[in-house]
């Protein structure tokens, strides 16, 4: 396993996070893994050397937060683990249970907590923008959870650039805990965020950490012979997320140069991930432990800057996806 620093922090995570919505109440989402089917996942992270780990408390409404906590404490020592959580979408359709106001973030953490059976969570992000509450209360809540200890590091996720741009202003001007992480939506078939997302990130020093970085899979199924997971049958999200007439033409720039390296398509997705400056690691989401050794095998996978060409020409500019 490699491993770096998140951003211009001193924490030290693996360069590839296990992303937890794949696993905790199968009634949540049909894909979903029960406990003890997702037992073996945390294992052969933790023995694999992955120290980095995501959910989030609407995950199967708090049992994805729960699944992780006692897999994280039977497997792996929490010293050594980062363990991120975050806040902002509907647990219920109850008032003050979703958005970013100051409440709901301070009562969300405490929740989160006990849930994950901690004293203290590593990144505790913000999984969306909210339009309805003011940035400083959202951002004062974040610092007040810090200076409480119940936090350590906090992080963003998707939002456009501007807004992160005016939070992160806000932070410094009021001396608040600012993001250390961008946890966003890029891919090979996603670039959008190359535009000012990325360069934003890299000049204010924060990790990024992207979602879906196989888009949803299309990624990994590139090649005829790959089959689709339970998710990718039942997923609903995928369609509405890639559906630009380019991404047939990057898929197949993505099968030549996996084909002339001997590896899979997953392994060139995300070795050329790995290589943007500002990616800390991608979030991997697995419901196989054979795509899991794939993701393993791309740390070592070096891509020249004609294979990066090849990848990249292709592409074609998209709508705004995923915020």
């Amino acid at each position: 396993m490699n491993y770096t620093r998140l951003g211009r922090t001193g924490l030290t995570v693996s360069r590839l996070c296990l992303g937890c919505m794949s696993y905790g109440d199968p009634q949540w989402r049909p894909w979903v893994l029960d406990e003890e089917a997702a037992r073996p996942f945390f294992r052969k992270a933790i023995e694999s050397g992955i120290t980095f780990f995501d959910t989030a408390n609407m995950y199967s409404l708090g049992v994805s937060e729960e699944v992780t906590g006692r897999a994280l404490r039977e497997y792996g020592n929490l010293d050594e683990i980062v363990l991120a959580t975050k806040v902002f979408f509907p647990m219920n359709d109850r008032p003050n249970r979703s958005g970013l106001s100051r409440k709901n973030i301070v009562q969300a953490c405490e929740a989160s907590l006990r849930r994950l059976g901690v004293e203290t969570i590593d990144l505790y992000q913000i999984h969306r923008y909210d339009e309805n509450t003011p940035i400083e209360e959202t951002l004062e809540a974040l610092d007040l959870l810090v200076r409480q200890g119940k936090v350590r590091y906090v992080g963003a996720s998707s939002m456009y650039a501007w807004r992160l741009a005016r939070m992160l202003g806000a932070s410094d001007g009021n001396g608040w805990a600012r993001f250390v992480s961008m946890q966003n939506h890029y891919n090979l078939i996603y670039r959008e965020e190359e535009r000012e997302m990325m360069p934003l990130c890299e000049a204010e020093g924060l990790g990024v950490i992207p979602w879906s970085p196989l888009a949803r899979g299309l990624l990994a199924r590139a090649q005829t012979t790959s089959t689709a997971t339970a998710r990718a049958e039942t997923d609903t999200l995928t369609a509405r997320l890639y559906d630009h007439p380019s991404d047939e033409a990057v898929l197949v720039a993505l099968c030549e140069v996996a084909e002339n390296r001997g590896v899979s398509p997953a392994e060139v997705s995300l070795a050329w991930l790995l290589s943007k400056p500002a990616v800390t690691a991608p979030i991997i989401g697995v419901t196989r432990l054979a795509h899991l050794d794939t993701a393993i095998r791309a740390l070592d996978l070096d891509l020249s800057e004609e294979e990066i060409e090849t990848l990249e020409a292709p592409y074609q500019p998209h709508a705004v996806r995923g915020h």
